[in-house]
């Protein structure tokens, strides 16, 4: 008697996910960020950094905290956001908070 199809599939769901199997980066950067505002609220303008883990994927994500006019006088903010390996969000933590027209003096790399 040969496999089933029935038997065949079973087989495939009982098998650890294939790294081909998981998302590519754009569909997690797209999926991170509408879970960040569904939960905060908020719009998340851009992710600025981001990189695969052991555990997953590890992204910072730009927020518009307050609006205001003029718009360079908008609050800012930066979440730290952890992803699973599927792209599901399972932590976040505001990092920073900053008006969108101010220069960044805190991050490594500027002179």
């Amino acid at each position: 008697m040969g496999n089933t199809p029935n038997r065949e599939h079973r087989r495939q769901r009982e098998q650890p996910a294939a790294a081909d199997d998981l998302p590519g980066p754009m569909v997690v950067l797209r999926n991170a960020r509408a879970q960040l505002e569904e939960l905060t609220g908020m719009s998340a303008e851009s992710v600025s950094s981001f990189e695969r883990t052991d555990d997953g994927w590890k992204l910072d994500v730009e927020v518009l905290e307050l609006e205001r006019v003029p718009d360079t006088m908008s609050l800012m903010a930066s979440y730290e956001v952890d992803l699973d390996p599927q792209g599901e969000l399972i932590g976040y933590r505001r990092v920073r908070r900053y008006e969108r027209g101010r220069a960044d003096t805190h991050r490594s790399g500027g002179r």
